[in-house]
């Protein structure tokens, strides 16, 4: 069967058609027929990007919003060139990433009118996120009103955190009154490439002590024992933990209160500060895009090298993560790395293990500068733990997750 998912974001769809079934699933053989993106909605410049039997497509044109976005994909899928699908009655189920479940949802499941409320109501955790998560939803049930539509959460990988791993060190009143708690996200990335390199070794997660490592423009890392999230670092939001693209990552809170008391900041100044303005471009001043931080940092020759010192700062926490995981761990069978910088930067992959040797972390240089963008394995021989690369594919997880849904068997 045919599973289009959709990830709404507040100017974007990324969307894909994957072929998939149990048994596709049983086998690993399920895959992705068409995928693509919709940008700049009600922007100037708004495009659709996909790619289909290998060729690229791109079509510049005005989309004002993300109705139009939605009627711009099906027409994609089912015009006559490229000849995607027959009809739209092809597609059996439709997958929606849903970013906050909060306690509420702990797995995917299937969205009826009940879900929608409860999915809104989790959106004072994820503003940003979750509306538009809805509104793609109740736009697709429009074009899709005989399938059943099921929500992905990025929260939901996170449920077998323990309590000592998720409850903040506040007064206990507010987790009780607000549910104030560590969620963390990226959750169907790290089920996917934690699941992936159980295969890619020949032993199911299950029986493995795995570290997860997520750099993209967001990045988190999960400390994964025998198939279970334990701790991760993204918390009641995806500002904490990691330095990332715009956010701060880990800060003491007393540094704000600091800055929004000099500055006269409001709350929504400081929050949009840390969120959008900090990280490798605040630090960097350059770009919250890594490619550009390192083509410019061993080039910059007055004052503080802050592209290089943005590196290094990313690099260190990096570090100081998966040490600290293999210490929840008690030691890890294999650390993955993913995501757009994981996947790419091979620098990163150098800097953030090195000096690990004593853990049973060491990476081959030659195999780490080689695979780039592609599944390998780039430990390094003697090396107690086993070190891969693979490219996430989160929109897989939530394909799978549709069918299961629609079968009765999540």
């Amino acid at each position: 069967m045919k599973i289009l998912t959709l990830n709404c974001g507040s100017s974007s769809i990324k969307f894909d058609v994957i072929e998939t079934d149990l048994e596709l699933i049983q086998q690993g053989a399920d895959y992705s027929i068409v995928r693509g993106l919709v940008e700049k909605i009600g922007l100037p410049g708004s495009q659709i990007r996909y790619t289909y039997n290998g060729e690229s497509y791109k079509d510049v044109v005005e989309i004002l919003d993300h109705t139009e976005a939605l009627k711009k994909i099906i027409d994609v899928l089912t015009g006559d060139s490229p000849h995607i699908l027959e009809s739209l009655e092809e597609i059996a189920g439709v997958g929606h990433r849903l970013v906050h479940g909060a306690e509420v949802f702990s797995k995917s499941i299937l969205i009826d009118e009940e879900v929608e409320k409860q999915v809104d109501e989790c959106s004072e955790f994820a503003p940003l996120h979750n509306p538009q998560n809805l509104k793609g939803v109740r736009i697709a049930k429009e074009f899709f009103p005989n399938v059943a539509h099921v929500g992905v959460f990025d929260t939901g990988f996170h449920h077998s955190m323990p309590p000592y791993a998720y409850i903040y060190p506040l007064p206990y009143y507010f987790y009780r009154k607000y549910k104030i708690r560590r969620y963390g996200f990226h959750g169907t990335s790290h089920r996917f490439v934690s699941f992936r390199v159980g295969q890619l070794i020949g032993i199911p997660r299950e029986k493995l002590k795995i570290i997860t490592v997520h750099l993209g423009n967001g990045c988190s890392i999960c400390a994964i024992d025998h198939g279970k999230s334990v701790d991760t670092s993204m918390g009641i939001t995806p500002l904490e933990g990691l330095m990332m693209g715009t956010r701060t990552g880990d800060l003491d809170p007393a540094v704000i209160l600091h800055i929004m008391a000099k500055e006269d900041l409001s709350l929504h100044q400081a929050d949009t500060m840390m969120n959008k303005h900090s990280g490798l471009y605040g630090v960097s001043g350059i770009s919250n895009d890594l490619r550009e931080i390192i083509e410019v940092m061993d080039n910059e020759t007055e004052g503080v090298n802050r592209a290089r010192l943005a590196f290094d700062m990313f690099c260190y926490r990096v570090k100081k993560y998966i040490s600290a995981y293999m210490g929840v761990l008690g030691g890890a069978d294999v650390v993955v790395f993913t995501g757009g910088i994981g996947e790419n930067a091979w620098q990163v992959r150098e800097v953030a293990t090195h000096g690990l040797d004593f853990m049973g972390i060491r990476i081959d240089p030659v195999q780490n500068r080689e695979i780039l963008g592609r599944e390998g394995d780039i430990t390094a021989e003697g090396a107690t733990v086993r070190t891969f690369v693979v490219p996430t594919n989160e929109e897989l997880v939530i394909a799978r997750d549709t069918v299961r849904c629609m079968e009765g068997v999540l």
